[in-house]
């Protein structure tokens, strides 16, 4: 395995009366997209502003190519955060060749407006992108000095689902040039179709890291079944099958199909609305974070 090109070290952040990052360690490795995950409130988002050298730790410490954050990092990192407020009365290029200026070297501004499909809307104002078209703007310069480490931080939230999948062709692009992306998201399917490598967060703390598929194997079986809670009789509930209550319907998972349905049909549990699918990363999501709402 090659040297990690970010390593994350016994990362502590504390505020008065809260601990919000508590003693996360993980390794980055080159040229992967790495998704950060967890509900509201985790301690995600303070850590990933620790890796940009936007915060300082209580304690610990980030490492970029095995030494602490330095000018080079910043001048090898590109960054898209939440929210980014953009100078007015420019145009899409005008905004881009502004933030080209403060790099010693880049990439060409037009070779940017290709990549993140911008060309036709190049001297358009800024004030007028749709949302979409703004979160291509804004990816367009994070990369605008050629990062070789790429931090999204929650870069498709409120876009709808057209321009949602339009963004991770995009970043399918960019990984596939072996650029390394740090992501954070809310949308599990966004995680499982972007990211080599997950961490899921929780209360300041790592509570499962590693590929999403084996993450999956590991904590559920073959398929899960999916049925609504009225359908279910409470004598069903005897079965020794592995039951989920979620809310409105109960799921089971289970690695032999045949003998659950015959369980089911045997108990005349009625199948009509029946849902069968295999697990995915919300199910994981809500099986380790758990699915009561947070304040």
């Amino acid at each position: 395995m090659s040297a990690p090109i970010l390593e994350v070290r016994n990362l502590t952040k504390q505020y008065p009366g809260v601990t919000a990052v508590d003693g996360i360690s993980f390794r980055v490795q080159p040229g992967i997209c790495f998704g950060l995950l967890g509900p509201n409130g985790a301690g995600k988002t303070t850590t990933i502003e620790i890796m940009e050298g936007i915060l300082a730790p209580t304690a610990g410490e980030v490492r970029y190519r095995g030494e602490p954050l330095s000018e080079r990092f910043r001048e090898e990192a590109g960054i898209l955060f939440q929210a980014t407020a953009l100078q007015n009365f420019l145009t899409v290029r005008q905004s881009l060749a502004m933030f080209r200026g403060l790099y010693a070297r880049g990439r060409d501004i037009d070779e940017l407006l290709k990549l993140c499909s911008l060309e036709a809307l190049a001297e358009r104002d800024n004030r007028k992108l749709s949302g979409g078209q703004l979160q291509r703007l804004l990816l367009a310069i994070a990369l605008v000095n050629d990062p070789a480490v790429l931090f999204l931080d929650e870069p498709t939230t409120g876009l709808d689902p057209q321009a949602r999948r339009n963004f991770w062709a995009l970043v399918r692009s960019i990984k596939a040039s072996r650029k390394t992306i740090i992501l954070t998201t809310h949308y599990m399917e966004e995680a499982e179709i972007l990211c080599d490598e997950i961490a899921i967060v929780d209360r300041g703390r790592i509570i499962a890291q590693g590929a999403p598929g084996a993450l999956l194997r590991e904590h559920f079986a073959a398929v899960l079944l999916e049925l609504p809670k009225a359908d279910f009789p409470p004598a069903a509930r005897a079965l020794p099958l592995q039951l989920i209550d979620a809310q409105d319907r109960i799921e089971i998972t289970t690695d032999d199909l045949d003998a659950t349905l015959r369980a089911l049909i045997s108990a005349e549990v009625p199948l009509k609305n029946l849902r069968i699918r295999p697990a995915n990363l919300e199910d994981l999501f809500l099986e380790l974070t758990g699915r009561e709402l947070r304040a």
